[in-house]
Parts: structure tokens; C-alpha cells; sequence
């Protein structure tokens, strides 16, 4: 597709119609996501396997490990648009025809498990390249606040998306709950097909890929293959100033929260006998924070000294995770929680923009690709280190130990004089 400028003067993101079209296409994606999953957990429950049924539900993840990184240079390689576009296209083809399998037979786990590998695979392609489009759709001053937006959708869409399934599901049984996730993939095509695309700024070869001044390995004059594309992404990343410290502050930050606020939530909840009632009003008082960040955000568009005010952010959220496992009531957690995911989600929103405004447009895509490799791929292994240590040690120490690492990916960050010191731009 022929991108074109655009020409008008620079507004807000979220009164900007290119963005907003974004927006809804990411949205639209996102309550689709949240319905497949369930859909397919309760297609999972109703073969009669545990085993299977946890099968189904551990597959995606697999190709998703695996192929992340590929994504990465698929999106900078062709444009992100062109691979949002088709892996949504390829989302809704797969899971309205898991619906329309599904409505024909019974669900079986060897079915299941094929389109849990599929859409993973389908997800690592996607992942990347949609968080590669905001470069290319707005100005560079706009960028924390489309990061707040898209904060704001995909909290909006996970408490959208979870009642949405469950009715949808008590309605017409998994294949209905497919088919919906199916229409809403649908729906985000017309709005990415109106996108009006920034030219990259400079001449870039290969389509999108790196130069010898980037420091890609290809000899001069030859477009590389996408293993040096690959391997020319990395070492941009580790030569970088600021993204190189960007990824360790990432990686230790998403280690140090994953564990205690997912699996350790739920831990916590039965050793304190809060059970599941409880633990709803932590999660949503983590939830509650963290769109509040976003807000906050995606309005004021701009936060002084953003590197220092992520790193001290990551830092203070640390100690909210601390004392998580020492609050006496649900209440006292929930604010707590509330606390962690205003000061967590502020320093994930604010990394965020900054990754994207130090990278170089031709780069965004596998930049994005190891980013998100932490996120949803790295981090979940943290998932049975976590319920193993909790039994031999209990949930305390458990939480301490991840503070500790969540704080020193704040720490981190303040060793690195060109983060201390980055702001986004005006």
C-alpha cells in the first residue's frame, strides 16, 4: 500500500481520527482476544481432561516464544500495517472456523490444541507490528499519549471482554463465543485499511531494514535476509544507549510482577481465607490504578524527565508489591494494589513511549519483538518458580524476592546516566 503524509498540523492523539481509527481497530482486537480465550478455556473444560485442557490452554504460548522475535523483523521488513492486516484477517478466519467446527462436532483436544498453536503463531506476528503503527500514525510528540490510549483500551477491554464472553457462552456454548471474537477480528480490518501511514523519515533499503551505519551485518549494496535483519536488530539494541538499558528495565520489571499478581494473587487469597471474592476487588483495585496512570497520561500527554520518573516509579511500585503479602485485609489490599498498578502502570506507559521515540523507525518492529518476548513470553516461566516457592517458603518471602527484582529493574535504570536523563518529546 502507497503510504502518505500527513499534512495537517499536529493535535492531540485522542482527537486525532488517524489515531482514533487506530484505536478502535486495537480495541476491537483486544475484547476479541480476551473473548477467545475464554471461549477457549471452556472449550478446553468440556473434552473432560484436566490434562488435555491444560494442554490447550499452555500451546499458544509455545509458538508465540518462538516466533516472537521473527515477527519483529516480518513487521519491519514488509510494514507493520501489512502484518496487522493480515494476522487479523488470519485471527478471524481461524476462530470462525473453530466456530463453525465446533458447531458440527464435539471439541476434541487434538482440535483445540491445533488452534491454540495456530493463533499463537498468528499472535507473534501481531504482537510486534501493532506496537510498531504508532510511530506511523501520529507525531513523535504524541507518543506517551497514544501509549496512555492504548493503556486505557486494553484495561477497558479485558472488563468488556470477559462479561461479553461469558454471555456469550451461556448463550450459544463456546462456538458462539468463537464466532464473536471471529466478527470483532473482522470489525478492526476497515479501520486498519484507513490508516494514513508517515513516510520513514531517511532512505531505507530492504524494506525497512537496518543500514551499515546502524550497524547491519549485510555488505553494501545487498538487501539482507531476515536471519541478518535478525541479528542486525539485536546488536542495534545492545549498542543503543537508551534501549539496551530500556530492555534490562523491562525484563527485571515484568520477572518481579508477573509472578505476585497472578499466581501469587491467587496464593494469597487462599492462605489468608479471602477467596475468590477478595481477590476480585485486589484485581481491581490494581486495575483501577493502573487506567488511572494511563488517564493521566494519555490527557497531559507529556511527563518531565520521563526516564527519571519511570525508573522511580518501578522503584516505589517495588515496595507496594512488598507490601502486598503483609496487609491484613482486602481492603487495605486493595488500595495497596491500587497504589502498584498507579505507579506500575505510569512506568510501563512511560517505557513504552520512550522505546518507541529512541528507536529508529526501520528497527520499531524487532524492537518491539524483544520488548513483548518479555511480556509474554520470559515472564510466564516465572509462573512455576513462583507456586514452588511459595510452598516451601510461603507467600512473604515469595513477595519480597519479587519486590526485590522489580525494584531493581527501577535501579537499574538510574545506573544509566542516558536513561536518568531522557525525556520524550515536546
Amino acid at each position: 500500500m502507497t503510504a502518505t503524509a500527513l499534512e495537517a498540523p499536529e493535535r492531540p492523539a485522542h482527537r486525532d481520527p488517524n489515531v482514533l481509527r487506530w484505536l478502535g481497530a486495537y480495541s476491537a482486537s483486544m475484547i476479541g482476544d480476551s473473548i477467545y480465550f475464554m471461549a477457549l478455556a471452556w472449550a478446553a473444560a468440556r473434552t473432560g481432561s484436566a490434562t488435555g485442557t491444560g494442554l490447550v490452554l499452555a500451546a499458544g504460548s509455545v509458538p508465540r516464544a518462538l516466533l516472537m522475535l521473527g515477527g519483529g523483523v516480518l513487521a519491519d521488513r514488509l510494514g507493520p500495517r501489512r502484518v496487522v492486516i493480515g494476522s487479523d484477517a488470519a485471527r478471524a478466519l481461524l476462530v470462525l472456523g473453530l466456530a463453525a467446527t465446533l458447531v458440527l462436532t464435539k471439541p476434541t483436544v487434538g482440535v483445540l490444541v491445533a488452534a491454540a498453536l495456530i493463533f499463537g503463531a498468528v499472535d507473534a506476528l501481531f504482537l510486534p507490528a501493532v506496537g510498531a503503527l504508532p510511530p506511523r500514525i501520529s507525531a513523535p510528540g504524541q507518543l506517551a499519549r497514544i501509549q496512555g490510549l492504548r493503556a486505557l483500551a486494553a484495561r477497558g477491554s479485558s472488563i468488556i471482554g470477559a462479561p461479553l464472553g461469558g454471555v456469550a457462552v451461556a448463550v450459544g456454548g463456546p462456538p458462539a463465543a468463537f464466532a464473536t471474537a471471529g466478527v470483532l477480528f473482522a470489525l478492526s480490518l476497515p479501520l486498519l485499511l484507513s490508516l494514513r501511514i508517515r513516510p520513514l523519515p531517511g532512505p531505507v533499503r530492504g524494506g525497512g531494514t537496518a543500514t551499515e551505519a546502524d550497524g547491519a551485518s549485510a555488505d553494501a549494496g545487498k538487501t539482507p535476509n531476515a536471519w541478518q535483519d535478525l541479528v542486525g536488530g539485536l546488536r542495534y539494541i545492545r549498542r543503543h544507549r537508551l534501549l539496551g538499558p530500556l530492555m534490562l528495565v523491562i525484563a527485571l520489571s515484568e520477572l518481579g510482577f508477573v509472578g505476585p499478581l497472578n499466581l501469587g494473587l491467587i496464593l494469597l487469597s487462599e492462605q489468608r481465607g479471602w477467596g475468590a471474592a477478595g481477590m476480585g476487588w485486589i484485581v481491581a483495585g490494581f486495575a483501577a490504578g493502573a487506567a488511572g496512570s494511563a488517564l493521566v497520561l494519555a490527557v497531559r500527554g507529556r511527563v518531565p524527565r520521563a526516564g527519571l520518573v519511570m525508573c522511580l516509579m518501578a522503584l516505589v511500585a517495588g515496595t507496594g508489591v512488598a507490601a502486598l503479602a503483609q496487609t491484613p485485609s482486602v481492603a487495605l489490599a486493595a488500595a495497596i494494589a491500587a497504589f502498584v498498578g498507579l505507579t506500575a502502570g505510569l512506568a510501563g506507559a512511560l517505557c513504552g513511549a520512550l522505546v518507541q521515540t529512541a528507536s529508529e523507525p526501520a528497527y520499531l518492529g524487532r524492537v518491539t519483538s524483544v520488548s513483548t518476548l518479555f511480556t509474554y513470553a520470559v515472564a510466564p516461566l516465572s509462573y512455576p518458580v513462583t507456586g514452588a516457592a511459595a510452598a516451601l517458603w510461603g507467600t512473604g518471602p515469595v513477595y519480597a524476592v519479587s519486590a526485590a527484582v522489580c525494584a531493581a529493574g527501577g535501579a537499574a535504570g538510574l545506573a544509566f546516566t542516558a536513561l536518568r536523563r531522557a525525556e520524550l518529546p515536546r
